[in-house]
C-alpha cells in the first residue's frame, strides 16, 4: 500500500518537528568549508550534511541546480545522498522549481516515481505556465504518493511584480499568487483536480486542520519574510512551506505571525545550519537549535 506524502510528512512531522533543512551546496559555501569547489568537494560537503542531519531532521532539502552544475557526476553525488537520506529516515524535497507542459513536465515529475533511481518525496514546481501545465506532475505524485509544493507567495523582494497581478473572473477578483493557492486547495480536496477548486471541500479534507492524518500531498511555497499574509490559505488542506528563516531575515516569530496555529507549516532554513559545517556536531546543534525554536 502506497502512503501519500501528506501522511508520510505529517508522520515525519510528529516525530521529529517541522524543520526542513536545504542543502545547498554553492561555490562559496564550498569553499568556505575548505572541501573545494568539485566533484570531490560536493560529495565531502553533501555527505556531511546528509550523515549529520537524516537521522534527526524530518524533511532535506537538496537544491538541484548546485548539483547540476557539475554534470553527471554532480548528479551522482545527489543519486547517493537521497539514497542515504531515506535510509537515515528523512523525508526529501528535491528543490528544482520545474515548469513546462506535456511530456516536459512528465519527464520532470518523473523524480516522484518509484522506479526512478533518484526518487524523492516531493519536489517544487512553478506554476506559471498555467493550472494545467502541472497536471502531469500532479497525476505522478498521486499515483506514486509522492508530493507537490508549488511557488505561490516567493519571499524574494520582486516576487510582488508577477504574485500581486489581479485576474478578474466574473465579478470575483484574485491575485495570481490566490489562484495557484486555489489551484492547490483544489487538488487536495478533489485526488488530483486540476483548475478552479470546487464549491465545497471533500469529506475528507478537514480545512481546520493542521498536520495530521488528512493532511494533503500538495502544498504551497509561501515565504516567511512576507510583511503581512495577502494570500487566504483557510482549507488548503495540504503544508505550507516557508522559506527564508536565519540569513534571510525570517523568524520563528515570523511563522507564528503569518500562519498562526492551524496551518500545517515546513519551516527551511539553510545558510543558518549550513554555516556551521563542515564539523558534523556543530551542524547537529545548528538544526537542533532551530527544531527547539520551532517547538516551542
Amino acid at each position: 500500500m502506497i502512503v501519500p506524502f501528506g501522511q508520510r510528512l505529517a508522520a515525519a512531522v510528529a516525530e521529529r518537528g517541522p524543520l526542513c533543512v536545504g542543502i545547498d551546496p554553492h561555490r562559496e559555501l564550498l569553499l568556505d568549508w575548505g572541501v573545494g569547489d568539485d566533484v570531490d568537494g560536493l560529495r565531502r560537503f553533501t555527505d556531511a550534511v546528509v550523515d549529520a542531519l537524516a537521522g534527526s531532521v524530518a524533511v532535506l532539502k537538496p537544491q538541484l541546480a548546485f548539483y547540476e552544475r557539475f554534470g553527471s557526476r554532480g548528479l551522482a553525488v545527489l543519486e547517493d545522498a537521497v539514497v542515504r537520506a531515506h535510509e537515515a529516515g528523512a523525508l526529501v524535497l528535491l528543490d528544482a522549481k520545474r515548469g513546462d507542459i506535456g511530456s516536459t513536465m512528465a519527464a520532470y515529475a518523473d523524480y516522484l516515481r518509484s522506479d526512478h533511481p533518484m526518487q524523492v518525496d516531493a519536489m517544487t514546481v512553478s506554476p506559471y505556465l498555467g493550472p494545467e501545465s502541472l497536471r502531469p506532475a500532479v497525476s505522478t505524485a498521486t499515483r506514486f504518493g509522492g508530493g507537490l509544493f508549488v511557488l505561490a507567495r516567493t519571499s524574494n523582494p520582486d516576487a510582488g511584480a508577477f504574485q500581486h497581478a489581479v485576474l478578474s473572473d466574473g465579478a470575483r477578483q484574485r491575485s495570481v499568487a490566490q489562484v495557484v493557492v486555489d489551484t492547490v486547495r483544489g487538488w487536495n480536496a478533489a485526488d488530483g483536480f486540476v483548475g478552479d477548486p470546487p464549491t465545497a471541500l471533500a469529506p475528507s479534507v478537514d480545512a481546520r486542520s493542521g498536520w495530521g492524518p488528512s493532511t494533503g500531498s500538495f502544498g504551497v511555497v509561501v515565504g516567511a519574510t512576507l510583511d503581512a499574509l495577502d494570500v487566504d490559505l483557510d482549507g488548503l488542506g495540504g503544508p505550507v512551506l516557508a522559506p527564508g528563516l536565519g540569513a534571510q531575515g525570517g523568524s520563528v516569530s515570523d511563522l507564528r505571525r503569518l500562519f498562526g496555529a492551524g496551518t500545517a507549516v515546513v519551516a527551511t532554513v539553510s545558510r543558518d545550519v549550513l554555516g556551521a559545517g563542515p564539523d558534523p556536531a556543530a551542524l547537529r546543534t545548528a538544526a537542533a537549535r532551530w527544531a527547539e525554536a520551532l517547538a516551542t
